[in-house]
């Protein structure tokens, strides 16, 4: 084993409870998820005192699941990452406590890692990044483009002044009355519908690489609330496939004049929402004809799992970055920050 250096990983910001292992840094050896989406289901959103409960009760079950799975020990790993932010606090610290207590029990160095750096570092679980690079974050709680010129160096050079695109996603599902989590529902739905309302896109300043959603949320609520009040029968499927349209074109549109802007060489899409089949397929459409690498990881790395906080970690880890014993959760942990703190030795 002189030349395999595994890295264990544990991720619980918010509602999955995860455990990976990796090799090398890229080399996938074990991955676990134990998904909470039923029990927040009823409740049409995440409740955090339920989320932290779970991950007690889960966390001890996906660590061993995942030791087993890699056929290794505590004592083999090199090093244990874990999500200190950002999230919610009381699942943040499940995961952070629990790794603390694996690594002071082995002695083994402890790493700190952003979540949004987990989501940007899953592609690299099957390609290489080559810098400059820039990504394109969409989740639930954020929607950004952030430059990178070198590993771990984050710049945010665009970001959303109100809803993230996956709580416009989730807001609108509401709306249509879709099971949470709402994202694939609207996803699914749109996939039978056809674009046939003209939605707004919020495009903001000319030089803005700035997003805005809140307004296309309140167009979604009056077209709605007028064709009820008219007595008119709008198709959902039509609303959801209106609305994808708007989002991904806003998406899209900016990704690539800022990926023209700033040189790059690959276009990382991260986040839950680079799930989304009809962003996949507009970026795919949109960097098609051009010189820059369009990098979107495979859906199961697109949600929360602990291989995207590895993959994160692994560099962090190379490169000095150390926590010590008092490592606590940040829930407003700032993505540009973390970057430059540097090693902690």
């Amino acid at each position: 084993m002189n030349n395999e250096h595994y890295l264990l990983a544990i991720e619980t910001s918010c509602d999955e409870t995860a455990v990976a292992i990796i090799k090398n840094e890229t080399e996938l050896v074990a991955n676990v998820v134990a998904s909470q989406i039923e029990s927040h289901k009823r409740f049409g959103g995440v409740v955090p005192e339920i989320a932290s409960r779970h991950h007690i009760e889960q966390i001890t079950i996906t660590l061993e699941e995942a030791l087993h799975q890699a056929d290794l020990t505590l004592d083999d790993m090199e090093a244990i990452c874990v999500t200190e932010g950002p999230g919610l606090v009381g699942a943040l610290l499940v995961g952070v406590n629990a790794a603390k207590g694996l690594a002071f029990s082995k002695q083994k160095p402890l790493v700190g890692v952003h979540h949004i750096a987990g989501h940007i570092y899953a592609s690299r679980l099957d390609n290489e990044f080559r810098f400059p690079l820039l990504s394109l974050v969409v989740s639930g709680g954020h929607t950004e483009l952030v430059l990178m010129r070198g590993h771990n160096d984050f710049e945010v050079i665009g970001e959303t002044r109100d809803d993230a695109a996956g709580e416009a996603y989730d807001k609108v599902a509401r709306l249509l009355k879709l099971p949470y989590p709402g994202g694939p529902e609207i996803d699914k739905l749109a996939r039978e519908g056809e674009a046939t309302i003209d939605f707004p896109r919020a495009w903001l300043e000319e030089d803005s690489f700035d997003f805005s959603f809140s307004g296309l949320k309140s167009a979604v609520i009056n077209r709605l609330h007028n064709a009820s009040q008219k007595g008119e029968t709008l198709k959902p499927e039509d609303v959801a496939a209106s609305f994808q349209e708007s989002v991904v074109d806003v998406l899209s549109t900016k990704a690539k004049k800022a990926a023209e802007t700033y040189g790059v060489h690959q276009l990382v899409v991260a986040g839950g929402v680079a799930a989304n089949s009809g962003l996949r397929q507009a970026l795919e459409e949109t960097f098609e004809n051009t010189d820059i690498e369009l990098l979107i990881p495979p859906l199961k790395y697109c949600t929360d799992n602990a291989a995207m906080i590895a993959a994160a970690g692994a560099v962090a880890y190379r490169q000095g970055h150390r926590a010590s014993w008092d490592l606590n959760a940040h829930p407003g942990l700032d993505l540009e920050k973390y970057g430059k703190r540097g090693a902690v030795l």
